[in-house]
């Protein structure tokens, strides 16, 4: 028995359905049908949702003899933050143009009296 099919089984010995479960996770109804159909691997997000909606720990439905194993845990905070940084290198070395002259923008905004200050300084000779 598959991840989905547990899911499944445990799921329906709690009378939830999918589409209950669906209202408290904030996940599609689609995607629990897939999740529970073994049509995909549920995110490590999906996983989290569905377990706090059922109040169970879903790491202990996984087994070493799936056939699609599966590798988690539910408190992956450095797994996390190490997957947000690499997203962030990934958003730097594609829009670092569009970044700087963003971060420029709001520079020049908020120091705009400052700026302004210096100028009409300057201009005066003080």
């Amino acid at each position: 028995m598959e991840f989905g099919e547990r899911l499944k089984a445990y799921r329906t010995s709690l009378n939830y359905s999918q589409k209950e479960l669906s209202e408290q996770t904030g996940l599609t109804l689609r995607t629990i049908q897939r999740i529970e159909n073994n049509e995909v691997k549920p995110s490590l997000y999906s996983i989290k949702v569905i377990g706090e909606a059922l109040k169970t720990d879903l790491s202990a439905f996984v087994k070493k003899s799936d056939t699609k194993p599966y590798e988690f845990n539910l408190t992956l905070k450095i797994t996390d933050m190490n997957q947000f940084l690499n997203d962030l290198k990934t958003l730097v070395k594609t829009h670092w143009k569009t970044i700087l002259i963003i971060a420029l923008a709001i520079y020049l905004f908020t120091s705009y009296t400052d700026i302004k200050a210096g100028i009409m300084d300057a201009w005066t000779g003080k």
